[in-house]
């Protein structure tokens, strides 16, 4: 896979732009986090810096006016990271997003059907079992986020239904 990420084209300005979505607890970060240690010249930015409970997928344009523009552009991006503490999401610092060979954008709804003609790859991941990837999920965001981990997969199965995502994908794992 990722010599058929590195031959295809860039169709963001000079990035290639790779997406690593899927349903929460499904492994995408870990996935994610493999892919940039093997890729030359990647950069990671992460859907859970821009998403909170109440704002699943309308924070796009962020990522577009911060990120995604400015690197097609052949410049910098930067936006601000939404941080996690106890379940409970608060502003946090600025990150500064170099110009990359590869700019991996991963979680839910990084592939979404907006940024489909920009990408060079995308990738989906997922668990089927919804009880195991709401556990996994607990176990990574602490119990108290159960009941909104429960609304967002909720969220989660309409939203890919809709989007199609999972069939526009050229690796699922």
């Amino acid at each position: 896979m990722i010599n058929d990420i590195l031959a295809a084209p860039a169709r963001l300005g000079p990035v290639r732009l790779v997406a690593v979505d899927g349903p929460s607890g499904s492994g995408k970060s870990s996935f994610a986090d493999r892919l940039l240690a093997e890729l030359p010249d990647a950069e990671l930015v992460r859907t859970d810096d821009f998403a909170t409970w109440d704002d699943p997928v309308a924070w796009w344009p962020r990522l577009v006016d911060g990120v995604l523009t400015p690197l097609q552009r052949g410049r910098p991006g930067r936006y601000r990271r939404t941080v996690w503490s106890g379940g409970v999401p608060r502003s946090g610092d600025h990150v500064t997003v170099r110009v990359p060979h590869v700019l991996l954008v991963e979680g839910v709804s990084s592939g979404r059907r907006v940024v489909r003609p920009r990408l060079s790859y995308l990738v989906w991941c997922e668990v089927f079992d919804r009880a195991e990837r709401l556990a996994r999920a607990v176990a990574r965001d602490g119990e108290e986020c159960r009941q909104p981990l429960l609304t967002w997969q909720a969220f989660e199965t309409g939203w890919f239904a809709v989007d199609g995502t999972r069939d526009a994908a050229q690796h699922r794992r």
